[in-house]
């Protein structure tokens, strides 16, 4: 099964490093991040979720729960569990899915068999409140992902799902946005009373509504 933007996320049961998950149930009214990792007691997963503990208050400032994923038991998990505390000087946080025979993983189509058919890819997906798919970005199992990214795209997912505007490249909490083109020019002081700058009929930028 592959999910695509704006699918519902897929429901599921499953234990976890912090006891049994009812997905849904669990993200309840917050947004959520699902990220999977090949396998557990590898280096590069190791640093990410080192990462995510050391992140959780500024996901937790957003309304986001992170949750990983890896393909090994429970035991094996709080086993690991103790390596990431010591090596990345965190305390793990957030649950780790035990996925030993792939159920959640092939929901999610976190299994390529052509990078491989024994490990997940090292995928990220990001669900909103009304568990719909918001994001799907899927790295090769060799590189780390940049989390500080994901902070970014949810700030940006979580503005333009409230004002009619868009985020342009490179774009960061604070700076500049952009009004879609289906805002007319001669409506946008009623809508944006910050004021904006028209570069083209079609890029009207305006400081960003929600600060």
């Amino acid at each position: 099964m592959s999910i695509r933007l704006g699918d519902i996320a897929p429901d599921f049961v499953a234990e976890s490093s912090e006891g049994k998950i009812n997905f849904h149930q669990w993200l309840g009214n917050s947004w959520g991040i699902l990220f999977s990792h090949p396998a557990d007691f590898t280096p590069v997963c190791t640093t990410e979720l080192g990462t995510v503990a050391k992140l959780k208050p500024e996901f937790e400032k957003r309304n986001v729960k992170v949750i990983a994923l890896s393909v090994d038991p429970v035991e094996s998990h709080l086993n690991w569990i103790k390596d990431i505390n010591e090596t990345q000087n965190t305390t793990v946080n957030f649950p780790i899915i035990a996925d030993p025979i792939f159920e959640v993983s092939k929901l999610y189509d976190f299994v390529h068999p052509n990078a491989s058919d024994k490990f997940t890819v090292r995928s990220v997906v990001v669900i909103g409140p009304d568990k719909k798919v918001k994001l799907i970005i899927t790295y090769p199992a060799s590189t780390g992902r940049n989390f500080n990214e994901l902070l970014r795209v949810i700030d940006s997912l979580q503005l333009t799902a409230n004002y009619s505007v868009a985020t342009p490249a490179n774009w960061k909490h604070g700076e500049d946005v952009v009004v879609i083109p289906s805002i007319k020019t001669e409506d946008i002081p009623a809508k944006f009373p910050k004021g904006f700058k028209e570069i083209k009929s079609y890029l009207r930028t305006t400081p960003q509504p929600n600060i």
